[in-house]
Parts: structure tokens; sequence; C-alpha cells
């Protein structure tokens, strides 16, 4: 899985009609004071019947609504199938990853690795997370891309004024490895070249020039088992084989009705397309959040891969899904157990450093053009702030007694 962006090419929408009129003024000799009011008077009242022409007393007439409503409509289905492919039913369907991590995987002591990531993106997060979880910020260092306006992963410093106060949080940066200024010509130097979708997290091989892996759950089964021989803290198993049935299990369920369904209702083309991903989204939603009552963790008393795809689509739910993708039934602050647990795995240290809040915004309320023309940016909802995030979750006591939990770093 990766994160996708709004294609460079643009359909500019088309502007309204144009109703010229051609005002014809006659001069007339001054006679008194009561010929220059009605004078004025009949001007204004060409004036203001011209405006009630144009726009009624309130809203512009049937007619140019109608043509605004048309042109939009086309511009807006045009930008979505760049966006979002759909079957034809105008569901969403996610691109399969080009590059996956073959079975000859690279070795920690003949290969250099670099991450590549965008922080607005759920997929890429998760191999933030793991990598910090894992302590490999040393082995696998990091550039951080930002979307820019065209669509494309851009790198770019920012400015000293603009930088977090809380200097462990991540923030976009300069390509730190190859010096590129977008991640399409990162894909490009590899051998052959590549044209094609330029998407986050890229896991990067240094000394050959070449993509290793672009798709996020086998980077961070990677950084999970694949480099213990670099990590700081190597007995830390995220998928143990104990419970790698029961964390599959908790995949099959999450990735298609939560992780990639949130985006299947932000980008529905269809009525039906919508309804069919909403009604999908909040049954899991209720069915992962009856089970969370009885257990600290989806896999029991140890975190696990799933925790982690799950949360960093939880971590986004009411800052951006429930608005600008339309998960509107309930927020995630409303459920009984979901709100506690994503709190619980934000305070895991590390974790809280890799959740930079107003880039994520700006990543989809700022650039996903076609679900928010306007591109502005609300404000942040309640119980997303890292205050709020910080308070007690009380799930400590859903551990087996005598066993800790899985993320002592």
């Amino acid at each position: 899985m990766h994160c996708i962006s709004l294609p460079s090419s643009h359909h500019p929408l088309p502007s309204p009609p144009k109703t010229t009129f051609k005002l014809t003024c006659h001069v007339v000799p001054r006679m008194s004071l009561d010929n220059n009011n009605n004078s004025r008077s009949n001007g204004f009242n060409i004036i203001n019947n011209i405006s009630k022409l144009l726009w009624g007393p309130s809203l512009p007439p049937g007619l140019l609504i109608s043509t605004v409503r048309t042109a939009w409509t086309s511009t807006w289905q045009i930008m979505m199938s760049q966006l979002a492919p759909s079957d034809p039913s105008g569901g969403y369907t996610r691109p399969p990853s080009k590059f996956r991590l073959s079975h000859q995987n690279p070795t920690a002591s003949t290969t250099k690795l670099h991450l590549y990531v965008g922080l607005p993106c759920p997929w890429a997060h998760r191999t933030l997370i793991v990598r910090a979880l894992k302590g490999l910020e040393e082995a696998v260092p990091v550039s951080v891309a930002a979307p820019g306006l065209d669509g494309s992963w851009e790198f770019k410093d920012i400015p000293d004024k603009d930088k977090n106060r809380d200097k462990d949080i991540l923030v976009p940066s300069r390509d730190k490895v190859n010096g590129c200024q977008n991640l399409k010509e990162v894909y490009r130097l590899r051998k052959g070249g590549y044209n094609g979708r330029a998407t986050v997290p890229l896991l990067w091989d240094v000394d050959k020039k070449e993509v290793v892996c672009n798709e996020s759950y086998d980077i961070i089964e990677f950084f999970n088992s694949g480099l213990n021989g670099l990590a700081q803290n190597p007995g830390l198993d995220l998928s143990p084989v104990e419970l790698k049935g029961k964390i599959e299990e908790w995949n099959r369920a999450i990735y298609p009705n939560v992780n990639n369904g949130v985006y299947r209702c932000g980008f529905a083309q269809s009525q039906e397309a919508y309804d069919v991903a909403v009604n999908g989204l909040f049954s899991t939603l209720d069915r992962i959040d009856d089970h969370l009552g009885g257990s600290r963790y989806l896999c029991g008393d140890r975190l696990t891969l799933a925790d982690i795809c799950l949360f960093t689509t939880l971590i986004r739910f009411d800052l951006v899904y429930n608005v600008l993708f339309k998960c509107t039934k309930k927020k995630l602050l409303e459920f009984t157990n979901l709100h506690a647990y994503m709190r619980d795995i934000y305070q895991i240290p590390k974790v809280a450093a890799t959740c930079n809040f107003p880039v994520i915004m700006d990543g989809y309320y700022q650039i996903l053009f076609p679900l928010n023309p306007g591109s502005i940016r609300p404000v942040m909802p309640i119980g997303c702030e890292h205050e709020f995030l910080s308070r007690p979750h009380n799930r400590e006591s859903m551990s087996s007694v005598g066993k800790s939990v899985q993320y002592v770093l």
C-alpha cells in the first residue's frame, strides 16, 4: 500500500458564459433639480435591474446554476478519474504497488538503505513507526517529502521560523541522499528509469541507486525482522510466529474496510459506491471497538503490526477523514474504546514524534482539490491535539497479569 496524490495534469473549470449588456447614455440638458433626481433614479433602476437579471434576489438564475453545475460535475469526474481509479460502479480501486520486496532481500552488511516518506500518508506513517520502535533511525535515514500543489511529492527545507517547536517532531526536508527536487526524480534514477506513479513510502538502495520496495507492508515486515543486526531494539517482535495467524486475520478485515475503506468513502464516484464503503467502514469499526473492550491490543496484550496499521488510519480519522472523506456517521471520539486505544499507542515512546498534525491536515485539505476546491483547512477538531492525546487511557489493566507489554525500548 502506498500514498497517492493529485496528478500533475489539471483540467481547469470552464468559466460560466458571459452576458454583455450595452448601455446607451443620453445626455439631457439640466432643466431643474427634480429632473436631475429623476435621472439619477433612472440610472440606479437600470443598474438594479441588471443586477437582478444576473443574480436574482440572492442566487444566480437557474440557467447559470445549471451551466456551472454541469461544467463542474464534468470537470470533477475527469479529475477524480485521474486521482482515484474506479470500477464500473464508481468504487475506488487502489493501484497495486509496483516494487515489491523480493525473496532476495537486501542484507544489512552489504546494503545502505534510505527511506522516503510523506507525513500526510498513512501508508508511509506505518514505516516511520516501525522504524522508530525498532531503533533503526541511524541504520535507515529518512527524507521527508511534502505534497506540492501539482500533486507531486517535493523536497524542501522548512524555514526555521516555521519549524515545530518540538524538535523531535518530523518535518518536511530536502532529499538527504540524492539531492533531488521531487520524488519522481528519485524514481528516475534507477537503472532503466521509471515514468510511473511516484509514491511513498519508498525504500531506496543508496549504492545501487535502485528501488528496493514501495509496498508499505513489505517494508514494515522487513524493518521488524530483517535488520535486527542494526536495530537498537532487536528484541522487539511485532509479528511473532504464534500471532501471525491473528495478525493476518485482522489485516484482512482492516485493510479493505478501514485503511482503504476511508479512501473508498472519500473517492467514491457514485452514491452506491459510497454507501457500500461507509457501511463496511463503520461496521468494522464497531466490531473492533467491541473487541477492544476486553483486549488491550488487537491480538491480546502484545502490540503487533496489525495495531500499527490500524493506528495510522485512526490518528487521521477525526483530523481528516470524518469531514473531508465524508466518514461522518461517528467521530472516533464517540467510540467507547477506539479513542483510548489510539491514545495508548500514541503514548508509546517515539510514536508521537512521527505525528505532525498541521502537516497532515495541509496534505489533505490543501492538496486534494477535487474534494476541497477552496483549499480551506478547518480548525483542528477536539480530541486531536497532542495535549488531549496525552491524557490517561487507563488500558494498562487489560494486560495479562505477569506479562509486560512488548513495546518497552
